[in-house]
């Protein structure tokens, strides 16, 4: 199977009761879970028990580091079933505790006045450096024996339209902007499109909030981990053609730092936003590395 048909089945999550789903992890070289994962198996999960309407947005937490070794349960509560709008709750546990919880809403398809912000005027993804191309440069600060696990592909293709050198970062504006798609053709499915989009939302989102200080995800004495993640879904999209992800960090303070992000397809129509906050925590050097080794810089780790 390929990458992307592997991310097809992880986000199919099996119906083990009438409101409760499970699923499995994938080891993307993140100490925990990855937190997308679990944004978009809620999302599957949560749409399984709606009819007729679309997903408009989502509000969630992280709770507790999530186990990649272990099921995820997803249970959903059927909140609210009005005449436009449908409401869900969803908890994932594992080992008998919460590690996620979010609300989801669901909508009819309504006419409606329209606006939105251009799309900045950037490159488009031709001839911009694949993901791997850009690490690739990097390797020689790396030793041999981590160069596989440096380079490991995903299905989600990123296209940074102006790559940093994560392990010599420099200061610089609060924003982070790079292409993403899928990269084979994917069913007409709403649903699947939209839990991938939420799934991919949580690559370098925080990266926005961490340029200014010169600091990346590399760095051993930094604690970071997702708090909270919010998206909505503004307009109908494809996740297999690409789309450009613009994001910035208004603020940051007391260790958390806050991001926003915007997703527009290649003609410019913003089709959804995104918003989360973050930990980015200095760890003392005698502390750093008991600290990454207790999986402080996976999403979703307790803080």
């Amino acid at each position: 199977m390929s990458m992307v048909q592997d991310l097809i089945g992880l986000l199919d999550v099996e119906q083990i009761e009438l409101n409760l789903f499970r699923g499995v992890s994938a080891d993307i070289g993140s100490p925990n879970v990855f937190g997308g994962q679990v944004l978009g198996q809620a999302l599957v999960a949560a749409s399984r028990t709606v009819e007729a309407r679309s997903v408009h947005s989502l509000h969630a937490y992280f709770l507790r580091p999530g186990d990649k070794n272990a099921p995820i349960v997803y249970d959903v509560d059927r909140i609210r079933d009005g005449k436009s709008f449908t409401t869900r709750r969803v908890v994932a546990i594992q080992h008998g505790r919460p590690i996620f919880n979010t609300s989801i809403s669901f909508q009819v398809e309504e006419d409606g006045p329209e606006h939105q912000d251009e799309m900045p005027d950037v490159p488009g993804p031709e001839g911009l450096k694949s993901e791997r191309e850009v690490r690739e440069s990097f390797l020689h600060h790396l030793p041999e024996r981590a160069h596989a696990r440096f380079l490991r592909q995903r299905a989600v293709e990123i296209r940074e339209v102006a790559p940093m050198d994560p392990f010599k970062p420099v200061p610089g504006p609060a924003q982070f902007r790079c292409w993403i798609r899928v990269g084979e053709r994917l069913p007409d499915d709403p649903v699947l499109h939209r839990s991938m989009l939420a799934y991919a939302s949580d690559f370098n989102l925080l990266q926005a909030a961490m340029i200014p200080h010169a600091m990346t995800f590399v760095q051993r004495d930094l604690h970071i981990a997702s708090l909270d993640h919010a998206m909505w879904f503004h307009r109908d999209f494809r996740m297999d053609d690409w789309l450009l992800y613009v994001t910035d960090s208004p603020s940051s303070s007391n260790s958390r730092g806050l991001c926003r992000g915007k997703f527009f397809t290649r003609d410019g129509r913003l089709v959804a936003s995104t918003a989360q906050e973050g930990l980015i925590r200095r760890v003392p050097p005698t502390a750093a590395a008991q600290e990454a080794k207790s999986a402080g810089q996976g999403k979703g780790s307790d803080a």
